[in-house]
């Protein structure tokens, strides 16, 4: 992390190599995107001041160089973006602060995300001398409190930061986090839900998640947490509710950078949201208990803990508390079925009479969630340790679930969907009926006959029809 190489990586991009050659005016490239270069990332998402011109006047003139497209974002602060062409790489460029630099740099929440570059001449102001040591030291530290009160978002993106690089903060800034954790919730839920999913999308979630849990925050944004907090280990746990939902954030990462090429290819996709299938399932496996504090019994003669449908009762809880943090249908629609089928594999590879074709209703039945439920699986596994749990049984199951993960991978390369045999039209037809809640049950009932391998003809599906009746 030195000056040489963020400097050498600004003259290796081509696009901010263009600007520097064909526009005569004073930039600098500031944020994120020198701390991506310093750290020897590369970075698409390019923060740009400039100094001498209308922000506004000279983002056109950008967009009109590169054949990009102009958006103002906030006319009031003059902030612009400009997408390049190839919809990967985009500019924000804004004026600084009270028509300042060293003003504008004050005004960020974390060193290392303040350090500025002029892109032609590769000078850096003195003021952000200092905090390359903080980069080069991998710490958070603020640049005022005040910073953290004006927008109490940037409590949160301590922890976001904390999760995607591993740097902790400073004792005087977590200091402060404890004492405006009460804020947390001021800001609209969109701006929270964006950082709580760059947060899960980071290698040291985990930790990052217990950090939180100390600084008083993640109670206020999950209120569930509290409960969590209420059940206690048993013989089948090690960990008290709480710290197992963490552990299994945990474990998953492990398992999702020891996984094959072909999953980590699955998690990494970005299929809703806009962020990865990885970051979904380590936020669904924080919540994948949080339908056993309201399920829990004890049995009174053999003291055993039981938590029967705490899968279901957990998807249910989840749906509206990610409504109300802004999440996206396809999101919570994706968060709460894996809540929900979270011990199915495990569920499939115990079943005594299991074959290729229990195997292949697992694969139908989970379609584009098949790896990710055996994950999960997987890490609750490993994270749920009791007295009653042995190696051996620990082994057995991560065995027998990397054996449907195989399974599961091969099949898919040459797996067509199944044939649609029969229509609504087509069952009120035979059946003389009318549209009801009863046809939508016959479709489904035809449909898990498919799976199961029962139907496999259009006339099998019309007597199976007719005997349903």
């Amino acid at each position: 992390m030195n000056i040489q190489t963020l400097t050498n990586n600004i003259k290796n991009d081509a696009i901010l190599n263009n600007i520097a050659s064909f526009f005569d005016n004073e930039i600098y490239l500031v944020g994120g995107s020198t701390r991506d270069y310093l750290l020897g990332q590369n970075s698409y998402d390019k923060d740009l001041i400039i100094t001498d011109e209308d922000a506004g006047i000279f983002a056109k003139k950008v967009a009109q160089f590169f054949d990009g497209k102009f958006i103002p974002l906030d006319e009031e602060n003059k902030i612009y973006r400009v997408v390049l062409p190839d919809k990967i790489n985009y500019l924000d460029i804004t004026n600084p602060v009270e028509n300042s630099l060293e003003n504008d740099i004050k005004r960020r929440d974390l060193t290392i995300n303040a350090i500025a570059i002029n892109i032609k001449t590769g000078e850096i102001p003195q003021i952000c001398q200092e905090y390359i040591q903080d980069l080069n030291n991998k710490v958070l530290c603020e640049i005022t409190e005040e910073n953290f009160t004006d927008d109490p978002l940037r409590l949160l993106r301590v922890f976001r930061f904390y999760s995607l690089l591993g740097f902790e903060p400073t004792e005087s800034l977590f200091k402060i986090v404890l004492k405006h954790a009460q804020l947390i919730n001021k800001p609209a839920k969109e701006r929270i839900e964006y950082e709580l999913m760059k947060l899960f999308s980071g290698k040291y979630c985990a930790e990052s998640l217990l950090l939180m849990d100390k600084a008083g925050l993640l109670e206020k944004i999950f209120q569930i947490v509290k409960e969590l907090k209420q059940v206690p280990p048993n013989q089948h746990h090690h960990l008290d509710l709480f710290n197992h939902s963490i552990e299994t954030v945990k474990q998953v990462q492990i398992l999702y950078e020891n996984s094959s090429p072909e999953v980590k290819t699955h998690m990494d996709k970005i299929d809703f949201g806009g962020f990865s299938r990885i970051a979904h399932l380590k936020l669904a496996c924080f919540l994948h208990d949080i339908g056993k504090p309201s399920t829990w019994t004890i049995e009174e003669d053999t003291k055993r803990h039981r938590f029967i449908k705490h899968d279901s009762e957990g998807a249910k809880i989840a749906i509206p508390m990610l409504k109300k943090l802004c999440f996206s249908n396809k999101q919570i629609e994706y968060i709460s079925y894996i809540i929900k089928k979270h011990m199915y594999p495990t569920a499939v590879v115990s079943a005594p009479d299991r074959n290729d074709k229990t195997l292949m209703r697992y694969l139908r039945k989970s379609e584009d969630n098949a790896i990710d439920n055996i994950l999960i699986a997987q890490a609750d596994r490993l994270s749920a340790l009791g007295p009653e749990i042995t190696e051996e049984i620990v082994s057995e199951n991560i065995n027998s679930l990397n054996n449907l993960m195989n399974f599961c991978i091969e099949t898919q390369k040459t797996l067509k969907p199944l044939p649609k045999l029969l229509d609504g039209n087509d069952i009120m037809k035979i059946l003389n009926i009318t549209p009801s809640p009863k046809l939508g049950e016959i479709l489904d009932t035809l449909k898990e006959a498919q799976i199961s391998g029962d139907i496999t003809t259009k006339e099998e599906a019309i007597e199976f029809v007719k005997k349903i009746k």
